[in-house]
This record gives structure tokens, sequence and C-alpha cells, in this order.
């Protein structure tokens, strides 16, 4: 378990204890479940961006509430449709790339996948593959 920063982009906590990360984008919630596949059991999640490749990532880990100051329609959608109670600061229409000029390249991964199990081991391919 990592200390609170003023840093933090994602925290997840449940009865098991605090999760804490710096990182960006999908890689906090890529590296918890690494970790430990049931880490996010009944985890309350807050994060500051949330598309869908974020939300099948909560869905397969079992999160049952999230907090994003932005999420994207499909995001919202994935995680209502699971049961999963969402607050957030503004909605959108999709999740832009870095650089801003297209659709991130996590979302593109996820967007013909429905199953959480395999958007998990999709993700997990594309981050294992860009981080060589």
């Amino acid at each position: 378990m990592n200390r609170l920063s003023g840093k933090a982009r994602c925290v997840a906590v449940n009865d098991a204890g605090l999760l804490v990360s710096e990182k960006r984008g999908i890689a906090p919630m890529i590296d918890w479940l690494e970790e430990d596949p049931q880490c996010l059991r009944g985890a309350s999640v807050a994060d500051k961006i949330v598309g869908r490749a974020a939300a099948m990532l909560m869905v397969y880990g079992g999160v049952c509430e999230v907090y994003a100051s932005v999420i994207s329609n499909g995001a919202l959608d994935l995680l209502k449709e699971n049961g999963i109670e969402c607050r957030f600061s503004n909605t959108t229409i999709a999740i832009s790339n870095r650089r801003g000029d297209g659709i991130c390249p996590m979302e593109k991964t996820v967007a013909p996948i429905k199953d959480p199990e395999r958007a998990y081991l999709a993700l997990r391919e594309k981050v294992l593959s860009s981080n060589n």
C-alpha cells in the first residue's frame, strides 16, 4: 500500500486497505490486478479520468463505486449496467490520446470487447507491449 500524496492520480479503498498510484491512465489498475487479482473487490475508486478501458478493469476487478473528474459516456453506461455507483464532475463522448489528436489507444483496444476478463487480458497485453 502506498501513502496518499498530493500527486495521486488513482486511489482505491476497501476493507483490505488503501491503494494509491501516481501513474497515468489504466496503469494503476493493471499493476494492482497483476499483484493481487482480488485487490479491487468491493473497492471505491477515485480516478481523474475514466474511459471505457478503465471501466472494464473496474468491472473485472469487482469495484462497487467510482468517483471521476471526467468520465466517458461509454464508461458511465458500462458501470451503470454492472450496478456500479458513479459520481463524476463532467462527462465526455470519448477519451482522447495524450496528444489530443485522436482516441486513446486503450479505448480503441476495448472498443470491440464486451467481456471484462477479455478486456483485462487485451489491456494487459497492450500495456506490456507499450513498455517494451
